[in-house]
């Protein structure tokens, strides 16, 4: 309910607002939480949030509107591509070694799996045609509504909607870096990365158990950190690193946040 309410709010900025530094205000203070988003709509992926397709739907066009992820873009490129193939980097959809067997660049790796999301997915997508129809028939709506959107109002639909969405899949991109990168291993565990800060979890649906997350993908989010515990003896502390959010918890209020999180 939070993202939908978020588009709705988009929405109201998008038909009421015409001040271009109040339209770029917004932008500034939202990005943030639509980058938070996408966490949100990887998971979704994983496990459907609602049993009727319909309403997955709606809440998929809304998770597109903030992130620039379509309707069955991680299902293809993460869940039947990445978690597949992220112990062979010849093959990973999300690799993070030049051909060369060498490490990207932070900005190298961001732009290149950002570039190459939907053509990766695509690829992926030939194996399984009835998830690439879908794919392409919501990717379709997607773009004729953001159209529409950009035509009936230009300069909101491309600040409140066109550039989020851009911007939304850079920082997916972006955010998966650390996850593996450096980690050449034939092995679950030591082929991922784990970050304990708990606002870092409570924000992003525990993504820093993300060892727990390969060797079980299909496990819903709120049950990673129990399984983390189970696996923790297998997990050295090499594996371990820390966060960019751990100075976010300096912050009281943002302290007090983390205490809703995973212990």
């Amino acid at each position: 309910m939070l993202i939908l309410g978020l588009t709705a709010l988009d929405l109201l900025v998008y038909a009421t607002v015409d001040s271009l530094w109040l339209l770029l205000a917004w932008l500034v203070v939202t990005i943030i939480p639509k980058g938070c988003i996408c966490a949100w709509s990887h998971h979704h992926q994983h496990t459907r949030t609602f049993a009727w397709t319909p309403l997955n739907r709606l809440l998929e066009l809304s998770h597109a509107l903030h992130t620039g992820i379509t309707t069955h873009q991680w299902l293809l490129h993460h869940v039947l591509g990445h978690h597949h193939n992220y112990l062979d980097q010849t093959k990973d959809e999300s690799r993070w070694q030049r051909r060369d067997g060498s490490a990207m660049t932070e900005l190298e790796y961001t732009l290149n799996i950002a570039a190459t999301a939907y053509p990766r997915a695509w690829k992926v997508g030939l194996r399984y045609p009835r998830l690439l129809r879908i794919h392409l028939l919501w990717l379709t709506v997607t773009l004729l509504v953001l159209a529409g959107l950009v035509w009936l109002r230009p300069l909101q639909g491309l600040i409140v909607f066109g550039v989020p969405m851009v911007l939304g899949l850079l920082i997916t991109a972006w955010a998966t870096y650390d996850h593996h990168a450096g980690l050449d291993a034939e092995d679950d565990f030591e082929a991922s990365y784990n970050t304990m800060n708990p606002l870092y979890n409570l924000m992003t649906g525990n993504l820093g158990y993300h060892t727990a997350h390969h060797h079980r993908q299909g496990l819903h989010w709120s049950e990673l950190p129990q399984l983390h515990a189970q696996l923790s003896d297998r997990i050295g502390a090499e594996f371990y690193r820390r966060s960019s959010w751990d100075v976010l918890l300096r912050v009281p209020v943002l302290r007090e946040l983390a205490r809703l999180g995973p212990a």
